[in-house]
């Protein structure tokens, strides 16, 4: 476990940093979700996707997509606080104390900046492409709050009671 003693004189993370770790773990979430549609496919035979006219998944494949997901996120928060992305921006995620989060700050943490994500739900109705930037909207807006907040968290930082600190 690293050393967190000089956690609570850490600075906070500025958003450009916490936005420029975010990109560098949509890398890894995008390998992860390889790695388990590979995974699926050879569980089902090469027979994960069905349909001729549209592709059909199972019902099991979204769900399991987004448990590993948030396993990675809240397992890098809980073990050493630092996802890979946040590593070599040296940022980590503590509670308001310093210390790291309890596993309830970490799932609280991801389901509030994971909510956007339930306008995927409307795409039948609105479109894709609506539905892509109604998400990127409510992102924004959940990161905004960061530029208003005089320790720089974000929305899941404030409801979770977490923030992100400069580390070095």
């Amino acid at each position: 476990m690293p050393d967190r003693s000089d956690a609570p004189t850490a600075p906070p993370c500025p958003l450009w940093r916490r936005l420029l770790a975010l990109v560098y773990d949509l890398l890894i979430v995008v390998a992860i979700v390889m790695v388990v549609g590979l995974l699926s496919q050879l569980a089902t035979g090469g027979q994960l996707v069905q349909g001729a006219d549209h592709a059909q998944v199972p019902a099991w494949y979204r769900p399991l997509q987004g448990l590993v997901v948030s396993a990675y996120f809240v397992g890098s928060w809980l073990r050493g606080g630092q996802t890979v992305g946040m590593r070599p921006w040296h940022i980590r995620v503590t509670d308001r104390a310093g210390a790291a989060p309890t596993l309830q700050q970490a799932v609280l943490r991801l389901l509030v900046a994971a909510a956007p994500m339930l306008l995927l739900m409307l795409a039948p109705t609105l479109g894709l492409r609506t539905t892509l930037w109604l998400l990127l909207a409510a992102w924004a807006a959940w990161f905004a709050v960061a530029l208003f907040d005089p320790r720089r968290r974000a929305l899941h930082d404030l409801v979770a009671g977490t923030e992100l600190r400069q580390i070095r």
